[in-house]
C-alpha cells in the first residue's frame, strides 16, 4: 500500500489508511438468486457499471430454479466469496431440511414440494458442484461489512423486514462490523442500526425470486459506507419459460412466485 509505504508513516498513520480504505471500498452483495440465470446475469451485467471493488454472494444459489448448474458455473468462475443459505444446505446435507421439516409437521404440503425439488436439484448439480457448495462458510468479513445468509445462529432463521430496532440489535449481536448484510427474506431493506458499532443493517433482497411485489432482480451496493438497493430488469418471459421447459418439479409454483413477486402457495 503506497499510503504506508516508506519511514515517514507511523503506525497509526497506517491503521488510519487502512481503515479509510475498509470503509469507502465499493462492495456488492447478490443473493438468493435460486438458479435464475436469466436474472444472474443481467444483475452480473449491471455490476460491470456499478464497478465494485469486491462482490460477495449471500447464498441460496442453485435450488428450485431453471439453471442450477449453469448459475453455480458463472458464480464459481467468477470469483465471488460468499455464504451457504439453508437450500445450499438443504442440497448439500438433506437431514438438516429433514430436522426442520420434523419440528413443523403441519407444513408438509409445503415441505412435500421442496423435497421433491430439492432431489431433482442435487441429481442436475451433481458431485462437484454439491462439495462447491458444501465448502460455502457461514458468514464473511470484508472490512467493515459483516455477512450472513439469515443469521449468525442459524441459515434458517432471521429477522423479517419489519423486525424492530431491539429485534435487529439481538439477531445480530455476535457482529462488530459497521454494517451487517443479511438475505433469507428476500424482501431488501436498509435500516440504520440500534447497535453503538453498527452503522446500518441491510438486506440484499433476492436476485432470482423477490417477495416484494417488484419483480426485478435486487442487490445491495455499498458506496462509501452506505448501502443503497439496485434493481435490474431482466427478461421475466425468457426465464419463466426456462422454467417450465428445465423439468424442475412444480415449476409451476415457481413461476407463480417470480412473475408476482411474492409468495405463493404451491
Amino acid at each position: 500500500m503506497r499510503e504506508c509505504s516508506g519511514r515517514n508513516y507511523s503506525r497509526l498513520h497506517c491503521q488510519r489508511a487502512v481503515v479509510k480504505i475498509l470503509v469507502t471500498m465499493r462492495a456488492a452483495i447478490v443473493s438468493d438468486v435460486h438458479g435464475n440465470l436469466t436474472a444472474l446475469e443481467a444483475v452480473v451485467a449491471d455490476l460491470r457499471a456499478a464497478a465494485p471493488d469486491v462482490i460477495l454472494h449471500g447464498g441460496d444459489l442453485a435450488d428450485n430454479g431453471s439453471s442450477p448448474t449453469e448459475v453455480v458455473d458463472l458464480i464459481e468462475s467468477l470469483g465471488w466469496a460468499g455464504v451457504a443459505g439453508n437450500t445450499d444446505e438443504m442440497l448439500t446435507t438433506p437431514a438438516t431440511f429433514e430436522a426442520v421439516t420434523a419440528s413443523r409437521p403441519a407444513l408438509e404440503y409445503i415441505w412435500k414440494p421442496l423435497r421433491e425439488m430439492a432431489a431433482f436439484t442435487r441429481n442436475e448439480l451433481g458431485t462437484d458442484r454439491l462439495a462447491w457448495l458444501r465448502e460455502l462458510p457461514p458468514s464473511q468479513i470484508v472490512g467493515e461489512i459483516a455477512l450472513v445468509h439469515a443469521s449468525p445462529y442459524s441459515r434458517w432463521q432471521s429477522p423479517s423486514m419489519n423486525a424492530t430496532d431491539d429485534e435487529l440489535a439481538h439477531a445480530f449481536r455476535e457482529l462488530s462490523q459497521r454494517t451487517v448484510i443479511y438475505g433469507h427474506i428476500h424482501t431488501p431493506f436498509v435500516r440504520q442500526s440500534a447497535l453503538p458499532l453498527q452503522r446500518y443493517v441491510a438486506n440484499s433482497g433476492s436476485a432470482g425470486q423477490s417477495h416484494d411485489g417488484d419483480s426485478r432482480a435486487a442487490y445491495l451496493l455499498i458506496d462509501d459506507g452506505v448501502p443503497s438497493i439496485r434493481r435490474v430488469e431482466y427478461n421475466l418471459e425468457r426465464e419463466c419459460q426456462a422454467l417450465l421447459a428445465s423439468g424442475l418439479p412444480h415449476a409451476a409454483w415457481v413461476e407463480r412466485i417470480i412473475v408476482s413477486a411474492s409468495p405463493q402457495m404451491p
